[in-house]
């Protein structure tokens, strides 16, 4: 475990300058919140309702992270708070669209479906997404609305971090860069929004990288991998029911007669579509290779949201690689062009369906792992273990590898607070976890807007009592 290296500054910036570099500090607020995902926008939202003077620093034109810029926006029930507002205002809006049964027959357990298609076929079903673009405004005006000074198009760079002693380093402020480039940005707490632990790496707090049980089939090589990310695209004017038809009738469920079709004829480019890693372990059947085509109804009748996954034999670490995160953007973009190419050309009910929309990023699903003061484990779940600073009330949750398992347990505060670092919050998927409980479990929209209305609100009390994150003493549940 190591951190990355973060900029060390020996004197307190008291002159408006960043010694190390001269870099101009142009803003300083109470609470600052790096990354406007659901668990940033929850933070720096709940943090300026409280009365901290809060700054969001966001890399895109809106907040929402995955689930606006990158086109998931994953609708559900609310499970409470800022997540429960969201769903409501998202709804009164009329950008959640739903579809069911009624809407698509033969949807349920159609292997096309990515949600889907484990059901039993013909059963009744409910998928709820939210238009992202309309979210994305609704969520940038509860932040105006709020207060909160949000510095949107304006990229994380490095924490310069102070060291102390006998004591965690502390954060002195952060370096981003924007239209007028490199400007540091000062805070009391800072809270990471990012997703990867980015700030918390660049402060030098230790981390793991991502990538846990592998799969033991005999084509593994050996090589660790992270679960692979993906690039969401939208494809509009689709005709499910004849490409529903074509599957029944040519006995095509997964539209492999026409991927080999179209494959011989030279128009799929290699490696857009190829078989399974065989194995299992944590991942199962889930992101071992991206063989077939992978929907979910969103937005309105005939529009599909497109999984475009990076290939998993590739092994790229978007989150710590810079030629990977390209490599993933350039190749990911071409196979979206390809498979848009070829459903038009040989699959029933797309011939006038058209490109709409290809998300801003590539998702990452398994970044880096934070060390905190305690890094909840899949024992902790597992033996129902209970935390005199809780978060929550015991809450259950599925495990997928474990059977799949219902656990009852808690979440303790302890996994919000890095090692090393005095005055730094985690969120949703950068929390303290082991790889085994915060994939699939602990990173969902719901999961990451809760954890970041705790640190938004652990982040307030701190700086109305003058003390540290490290010093507050968490004692009752949020939720």
């Amino acid at each position: 475990m190591s951190g990355t290296r973060a900029a060390r500054i020996e004197a307190p910036l008291n002159d408006g300058t960043i010694p190390a570099s001269r870099v101009p500090v142009v803003a300083e607020a109470d609470v600052v919140v790096v990354g406007g995902g659901p668990g940033g926008f929850a933070a720096a939202l709940r943090a300026a309702r409280a009365g901290a003077r809060t700054i969001l620093i966001e890399r895109f034109d809106m907040p929402g992270g995955v689930h606006t810029s990158g086109l998931q926006g994953a609708a559900g029930e609310g499970v409470g708070g800022i997540h429960t507002e969201l769903m409501e205002r998202f709804a009164a809006k009329g950008f959640i669209y739903v579809a069911t049964e009624n809407d698509l027959p033969g949807w349920a357990g159609n292997p096309l479906s990515h949600y889907e298609r484990n059901m039993k076929p013909g059963s009744p079903f409910r998928r709820a997404s939210f238009n992202p673009e309309g979210a994305g405004c609704e969520m940038a005006l509860m932040l105006a609305e709020a207060g909160v000074d949000c510095m949107y198009a304006t990229a994380f760079v490095e924490a310069i971090v102070e060291a102390q002693a006998g004591r965690d380093n502390k954060i002195a402020a952060v370096v981003v860069h924007d239209a007028e480039g490199l400007r540091a940005v000062r805070g009391k707490i800072f809270i990471d929004g990012t997703g990867t632990a980015e700030l918390a790496a660049r402060a030098g707090a230790p981390v793991g990288s991502g990538g846990g049980g592998q799969p033991a089939g005999a084509d593994w090589d050996g090589v660790e991998r992270p679960i692979p990310g993906g690039l969401l695209w939208i494809m509009s004017g689709v005709d499910f029911a004849q490409t529903a038809r074509h599957q029944e009738s040519a006995r095509d469920p997964t539209l492999s007669r026409l991927i080999a079709e179209a494959s011989a004829a030279g128009d799929i480019p290699p490696g857009l579509y190829r078989p399974r890693m065989k194995g299992g372990n944590v991942y199962g059947e889930a992101y071992i290779g991206h063989p077939t085509l992978d929907f979910s109804p969103m937005l309105r009748e005939g529009t599909f949201v497109v999984w475009q996954n990076v290939p998993y034999e590739w092994a790229l670490r978007m989150d710590e690689s810079a030629g990977d995160a390209s490599r993933a953007r350039g190749e990911l973009r071409g196979f979206i062009e390809a498979e848009a190419r070829f459903l038009r050309k040989y699959a029933p009910g797309f011939s006038a369906a058209t490109l709409m929309d290809v998300g801003r990023f590539v998702g990452v699903r398994d970044g880096r792992h934070p060390v905190g003061e305690h890094v909840f484990s899949l024992a902790d779940a597992r033996e129902g273990r209970e935390f005199r600073d809780a978060i929550s009330k015991p809450m259950t949750k599925t495990f997928f590898w474990d059977g799949p398992r219902k656990h009852r347990f808690q979440v303790p505060f302890r996994c919000f607070l890095p090692k090393n670092v005095e005055n730094l919050l985690l969120t949703g998927a950068s929390l303290s976890f082991e790889y085994e409980t915060i994939f699939m479990v602990m990173r969902n929209f719901p999961w990451c807007a809760q954890t970041g209305e705790i640190a938004g609100f652990a982040a307030a009390r701190c700086v109305e009592r003058g003390v540290s994150p490290k010093e507050f003493e968490w004692r009752e549940t949020y939720f």
